[in-house]
C-alpha cells in the first residue's frame, strides 16, 4: 500500500513507491497556498480608501452618514453622548476622542476667534452660535425673510414681517430677531427698536 509519508522528506528516487508526479502536485499545492497567503497579505496591507460619510440631514444641513449608509444624522448629533447609529458610530472614540480635531472636516465650522467652533449644520441657522455672528456672516444670506425660510423649513418662503431685523442684535440672534421678541419688555435690539418700534 502506497504511503504519502513516504514521499514528504525524501526525494522520489531513494524511497519505493515515490513517483515525480506526486512530486510535482505537491509543490504545486504548496505554491498555490504561499500565493494565496502573500496575496492575503498584501491586501490586508493595501490602504484603503476612506468611507465618506458626508450626507444632507432634513432642512438640508450637513449630516454623517451612519454605517447602514440610510441614517444621515445631523451633524450637531455627532459626540452628543447619544447614539443615533444604530452600531453608535456617531459617538466612538476615534470620531469624538478630541474634539474638534478628531471630527471630520465637512462637519466643524472654526469661528473668527480660532479658539472657538460650532457644528457645520449651526451655520447660517440665524442663532448666534459662535459668539461673535461669525457663523451668520454675509455668506449665509441671512437677510430675515430668507431666516424665516430656512428656520421653518418650508418650501415657500414665509413673509418678512415674522422676523424683525436689527443689526447689532443685541441677543442670541445676529440681524433679525423672531417677532414674538419684540415690545417683550427685553432688550434684543443693541438700539432698543424691538421695544419702541417693532410690533409684534
Amino acid at each position: 500500500m502506497y504511503s504519502w509519508e513516504r514521499c514528504r522528506c525524501h526525494p522520489c528516487g531513494a524511497r519505493p513507491g515515490c513517483t515525480q508526479r506526486h512530486l510535482c502536485i505537491s509543490a504545486v499545492l504548496l505554491l498555490v497556498l504561499a500565493a494565496a497567503l502573500a496575496l492575503g497579505v498584501a491586501l490586508a496591507l493595501l490602504p484603503r480608501a476612506p468611507v465618506s460619510r458626508f450626507c444632507t440631514a432634513p432642512n438640508n444641513k450637513t449630516g454623517f452618514l451612519c454605517d447602514d449608509r440610510v441614517t444621515c444624522v445631523p451633524a450637531s448629533w455627532v459626540c452628543d453622548r447619544v447614539s443615533n447609529c444604530r452600531n453608535g458610530e456617531d459617538e466612538q472614540e476615534q470620531l469624538c476622542g478630541d474634539l474638534p480635531h478628531s471630527l471630520p472636516g465637512y462637519l466643524v465650522f472654526y469661528c473668527s476667534n480660532p479658539r472657538s467652533w460650532v457644528y457645520a449644520d449651526q451655520r447660517c441657522n440665524g442663532m448666534n452660535d459662535c459668539g461673535d455672528c461669525s457663523d451668520e456672516t454675509w455668506s449665509c444670506k441671512s437677510v430675515c425673510w430668507l431666516l424665516s425660510f430656512l428656520l421653518r423649513g418650508s418650501t415657500k418662503p414665509v413673509s418678512a414681517l415674522e422676523w424683525w431685523s436689527c443689526s447689532p442684535v443685541h441677543y442670541e440672534f445676529c440681524s433679525c430677531i423672531p417677532r414674538r421678541l419684540c415690545r417683550d419688555g427685553i432688550q434684543h435690539c443693541l438700539g432698543w427698536s424691538d421695544e419702541f418700534v417693532c410690533t409684534a
